[in-house]
């Protein structure tokens, strides 16, 4: 299983950056693009990248340079994979809970008719509130997973609906707005109905705990009873990727997602997008993929899916592409289930230099990891690196985004046929215009020296741990023979370690020659930038993103904490991690940058072994014991700080909008438009993508 990674908030400075790879440094580069002339993108720096901010949430716009120089054909094939990755708008509000659609109507229609004073206080926090659960594509928390609420009280959000147009309540047929209200309220309201999205505690059942909309009326055994009888072994699909469980006279079934099935009415307008993306795709490889992501949604079959892979990851030579597809599984607290999502992007071909430049020296990494050597990868095939250009994104890729993707996430096609692995380089640019006027590095670094390599090295940085993350990370290691995936050995700790083993690898090789050698960075300051960014974080400042008294769940934080945590407590009789306190405040200081690389490829090393033996117990033992616990005085610190520098701990974004030029029925041209506002955009993909019921 493969893993999007999340940007931190400390991930970047400022906007200066290296020149990565110099003019011979690629030459042996795989899949690298020589046949296209194509301009090095051009950001405006005058596009104001900030939008609305509200709760702890601020949104950004991105730039997609670039876009108004393609040619037709590519436009038209980016506006079609567009209006296809908003068709699912509807399914993600859906899997994240069977009221999800129900409550979304219900509020756009109170945001849309309200007749009412629009200066009160009440009213001021009703449109936060919207603006968290269209942020969250819910109403539990997009990140920490909780439910959150109004502070609006229920008498006021009474009131706001009764002076709304009741007649275009998502009611019940036949069904009063008094009855209506009575039903919705504790869904918005009470602590006790649907708590928590994913709930990953230990020694509970966590299918039960969960209120995602993936499983209803069954147990976590009956679901990894049901799915312990298909076979898993050698190139078999990932079963269970695109379904609903639930429980028949008394049987436990599947309700899968496709034309016909479940969500239907959604899928149909995907695949009809699609077919039309077909009839301008670039060359035969990526029509073959789409063609193939069609049927697959037509008829629900997994190996067609994995059919689909095979064939996207054979396309390396087109301009525009997409991800499209019930993807990821961190919304399944057993691993199982995929979250729909679409990014729609372009090549952006000067960046990819220097991914291509890692990803072609792939076999290098994994011969010299310290990885047992049973568990290394004797021939790793297919990495195809590259930067992206975004152009649109959907499901749950927006509004917050990822910075990098690896991709298929089965593990047998990997192997035998390699993956794609990208960063997004405009979303990157945009967090990094953001960063830039924060102030972080000086309310939390410890001294000039460590300030000022961020500001030299710290975009770079934070590029290359994502660069290797998801090329080589994510590519890396083998699991046993006769082991079954993660999702069925590691179940609810699956994410968190294969997020964690990813990140080591990269931490390994930031502080190695081998990266100034291939011509991607200058110096080794730049590995010791991240390495001082890195255990800041997963030790101190992603704490922000938690409330007082609770532990972390969420997979890429209990990953940051696991790995930041076990370094210090294994390297403390060394001291090569400290907590050091300057005029009352706490700093991380390392005093050993090779030695704490020794310890991260310790780690990486055990954490690989855990994966490749299947071995749950330790697995289980390692995240408990390092990654979830959080100390309440250093917590109460980190949120006091932050406070005070006014930074929002969340990042995400409006989407671009594909306008097209209609000559009759002819599109002539496609224009991209950057609209300003988020509240603006939640109302009219709401009544532009909304194809779903309110039960499905």
């Amino acid at each position: 299983m493969n893993m999007k990674l999340t940007l931190s908030i400390a991930a970047a400075i400022s906007i200066a950056t290296f020149a990565a790879c110099n003019s011979g440094s690629n030459k042996n580069a795989a899949h690298t693009d020589t046949s296209v002339d194509v301009k090095s993108p051009t950001y405006d720096t005058s596009f104001k990248v900030e939008a609305e901010s509200f709760a702890d949430l601020q949104l950004l716009r991105y730039q997609a340079p670039g876009f108004d120089d393609l040619p037709l054909q590519q436009k038209q094939l980016a506006y079609y994979l567009y209006q296809a990755a908003l068709a699912g708008r509807d399914i993600i509000y859906d899997q994240k809970s069977k009221y999800g659609i129900m409550l979304r109507k219900t509020l756009e229609n109170i945001y849309g008719t309200y007749t009412g004073d629009k200066n009160s206080d009440d009213w001021k926090n009703f449109e936060v509130y919207c603006g968290r659960f269209w942020f969250s594509n819910g109403n539990h928390h997009h990140y920490g997973n909780e439910k959150f609420f109004p502070e609006c009280n229920t008498a006021a959000f009474l009131k706001f609906a009764e002076s709304s147009d009741t007649t275009k309540f998502p009611k019940n047929e036949g069904e009063s707005l008094s009855a209506f209200l009575t039903r919705t309220v504790p869904i918005i309201y009470d602590p006790k109905v649907e708590p928590k999205l994913v709930d990953l505690s230990p020694n509970i059942d966590n299918v039960v705990a969960s209120s995602v909309n993936f499983y209803e009326g069954v147990t976590q055994k009956e679901v990894e009873n049901f799915y312990s009888k298909f076979d898993s072994k050698g190139d078999q699909p990932m079963w269970g990727l695109n379904s609903k469980v639930v429980k028949e006279n008394g049987q436990v079934t599947e309700r899968p997602w496709k034309v016909g099935g479940m969500y239907s009415a959604a899928i149909e307008k995907i695949v009809g997008w699609l077919e039309k993306a077909t009839t301008v795709t670039e060359n035969d490889a990526q029509k073959k993929a789409l063609e193939l992501l069609i049927q697959y949604y037509q008829t629900g079959d997994l190996k067609t899916f994995d059919q689909y892979n095979i064939a996207w990851v054979k396309d390396t030579t087109s301009r525009i592409d997409v991800v499209n597809g019930f993807i990821e599984v961190y919304l399944d607290p057993i691993a199982k289930k995929a979250s729909y999502e679409s990014v729609v992007s372009m090549k952006d071909v000067e960046a990819t230099k220097r991914i291509q430049a890692i990803s072609s020296q792939a076999q290098w990494f994994e011969d010299n990891s310290p990885l047992m050597p049973q568990h290394k990868k004797k021939n790793v095939k297919g990495i195809i690196g590259k930067a992206i250009t975004v152009i649109g994104q959907g499901g749950d890729a927006s509004p917050a985004s990822s910075i990098g993707i690896n991709l298929p996430n089965s593990e047998w096609i990997r192997k035998e046929y390699g993956s794609k692995s990208v960063s997004l380089s405009n979303i990157i640019y945009s967090y990094n215009v953001a960063s830039s006027k924060g102030g972080f590095w000086q309310e939390f670094g410890l001294n000039d020296t460590v300030i000022n390599r961020q500001k030299l090295y710290g975009n770079l940085a934070a590029d290359l741990l994502t660069d290797m993350h998801e090329c080589i990370g994510h590519a890396s290691g083998q699991i046993n023979p006769g082991v079954g995936t993660p999702d069925q050995t590691l179940k609810n700790y699956a994410s968190c370690l294969e997020e964690g083993r990813a990140d080591l690898v990269g931490l390994y090789y930031v502080m190695d020659q081998k990266l100034i050698d291939i011509g991607v960075m200058p110096s080794l300051e730049v590995g010791k930038a991240e390495y001082d960014n890195y255990m800041l974080n997963g030790l101190m400042t992603q704490l922000t993103r938690i409330k007082p008294g609770d532990q972390i769940e969420e997979a890429h934080m209990r990953d940051r904490q696991t790995i930041a945590r076990w370094a210090y407590e294994h390297g403390k009789a060394e001291n090569v991690v400290e907590f050091v306190k300057k005029n009352g405040k706490t700093y991380v200081k390392i005093n050993d940058y090779n030695k704490l690389r020794s310890l991260f490829g310790q780690l990486l090393r055990e954490i690989q072994r855990i994966k490749s033996e299947g071995d749950y117990n330790a697995g289980k033992n390692l995240v408990e014991t390092y990654g979830v616990k959080v100390d309440p005085a250093l917590h109460k610190e980190v949120l006091e700080r932050y406070t005070k520098l006014g930074i929002k701990p969340y990042r995400g974004f409006i989407q671009p909008e594909l306008v097209p030029v209609m000559d009759g029925e002819k599109i002539t041209d496609v224009k991209i438009e950057y609209p300003t506002s988020f509240y603006k955009q939640m109302m009219d993909f709401g009544k532009k993508y909304s194809f779903l019921p309110i039960k499905n």
